[in-house]
């Protein structure tokens, strides 16, 4: 806008520039014509002898203009100069120009000119003759005047831009008012609120609306569409897995040759593991979409932890191995998804009763500063400190082994990110163990 303005402007100033030049033309040739004028007058015929008396009211008229100077010349039927400047031409035909009086530009001694040349009627007894009247006056005056109209309008275009530009601003801020109000509508939604948009918007914001309207309900149809893919997808691959590792655990070793006992053995460990992975994948599925959908609410860190610490030690834990959890004595409260915190610490411990803990694995709640954590320790080897940035990715592991799936981690640091925490680690030494820990933001000092 202010582009267009200012074009704008620059024709107005260039076009207040060429009338401020024909309007100084006009009344400074007026002046130049009456004096002219004036001075013809005074061409008188006596006893046959051309006669010219100048008029002092015709300087006067001239002298309107202060700044310049006068030029003027007299001349007779026979092309002498009766009285003036002698040398002043300006170029026009005498002979041709007798009816109407001549106006142009001219140079004389160096100085720009304008000039008029009068024509008038004489009688004498040879008959009717014509007398000239050239005057010429120098330009200052008018390049004054035009400079001083141009500069006027230039500060009124001027001011009319700046005045065009503030309301422009105004208007324009003042009509997408609706627009800053509706991307504030859209900024304060949660993420799981799909329903469509009821806002009052103007004639001109309403297909925009019915556009984001549809696109919302697009959305929420294929996200029930997802939410039924995982529902199904879980009962359906789960049941058979289940009913698979059933029927392997019903064969009787015993009756097999030793190399399908191995084979026996391997298939077991196979449909273990697709079972544990395939639980795996449908529980990121599951956290995944819960932080998409579900308000987070308050929750008791002591009591999802204890909740993850029962469902990930089996009853048929290795008896030789030391199982312990250790709540916090205080009431620790974070915000969060219950379920999905859950899934993330019993990943944490299921992975250290699985690759880490040889004779002892502890779970403790505790607070460090403003954050709440839940801490598994585990005497076994550990990870090296050059592979804790590697093992919360998906499907990566420090390990070998082929139960090792590389999902664990990562659904545990996905969970705490999504809850403005992190994951860390703790290196082992002599003194301590190697451990794991998630730690959040408490609410509300930490007190419930």
């Amino acid at each position: 806008m202010a582009l267009l303005l200012g074009l704008g402007a620059a024709a107005l100033i260039t076009a207040a520039w060429f009338y401020a030049r024909t309007a100084a033309d006009e009344a400074y040739d007026r002046l130049l014509l009456g004096a002219a004028f004036q001075m013809s007058e005074n061409l008188t015929v006596q006893d046959g002898v051309i006669k010219f008396d100048l008029p002092a009211s015709a300087f006067e008229l001239l002298g309107l203009a202060d700044s310049d100077r006068i030029f003027y010349r007299v001349v007779t039927p026979d092309g002498k100069t009766l009285t003036g400047y002698n040398d002043l031409d300006t170029g026009v035909d005498l002979t041709a120009h007798q009816s109407q009086p001549v106006i142009g530009n001219s140079t004389y001694r160096g100085v720009d000119l304008r000039h008029v040349t009068v024509s008038r009627v004489l009688t004498q007894k040879s008959g009717v003759v014509w007398a000239h009247v050239i005057v010429a006056q120098t330009l200052e005056s008018r390049r004054a005047l035009a400079a001083e109209l141009t500069t006027r309008a230039t500060i009124l275009v001027a001011i009319m831009c700046l005045l065009a530009l503030a309301g422009s601003a105004i208007a324009v801020r003042y009509s997408l008012h609706p627009v800053d109000r509706l991307g504030r509508v859209l900024a304060r939604r949660e993420p799981q609120d799909l329903t469509p948009l009821d806002l009052d918007v103007p004639r001109e914001l309403t297909p925009f609306v019915d556009s984001i309207n549809r696109f919302i309900t697009r959305l929420s149809e294929r996200m029930t569409l997802m939410q039924r893919y995982i529902a199904d997808s879980a009962h359906q691959i789960r049941t058979p897995l289940t009913a698979l590792n059933a029927q392997v655990s019903l064969i009787d070793d015993e009756k097999l040759a030793p190399a399908d006992r191995r084979h026996m053995e391997r298939v077991r460990r196979r449909a273990s593991e697709l079972s544990r992975f395939t639980n795996q994948l449908l529980n990121h599925a599951m956290v995944i979409h819960r932080f998409d959908s579900v308000q987070l609410a308050p929750v008791k860190l002591n009591d999802v932890a204890r909740k993850a610490f029962r469902a990930a030690v089996p009853m048929t834990v290795d008896p030789d191995l030391v199982v312990s959890f250790e709540a916090s004595p205080e009431e620790l409260m974070v915000t969060g998804d219950e379920l999905s915190l859950r899934e993330a610490i019993v990943n944490i411990i299921d992975n250290a009763l699985r690759h880490g803990a040889k004779g002892r694995l502890d779970v403790k709640v505790g607070r460090d500063g403003d954050n709440g954590f839940v801490e598994v320790s585990d005497d076994g080897p550990g990870i090296p400190p050059e592979e804790w940035g590697n093992v919360v990715k998906r499907f990566y592991s420090s390990r070998s082994e082929d139960q090792v799936s590389g999902l664990g981690f990562a659904i545990a640091a996905e969970v705490a990110l999504a809850l403005n925490g992190r994951i860390g680690f703790r290196e082992k030494t002599e003194e301590r163990p190697f451990a794991i820990h998630i730690a959040l933001p408490l609410i509300e000092g930490g007190q419930a």
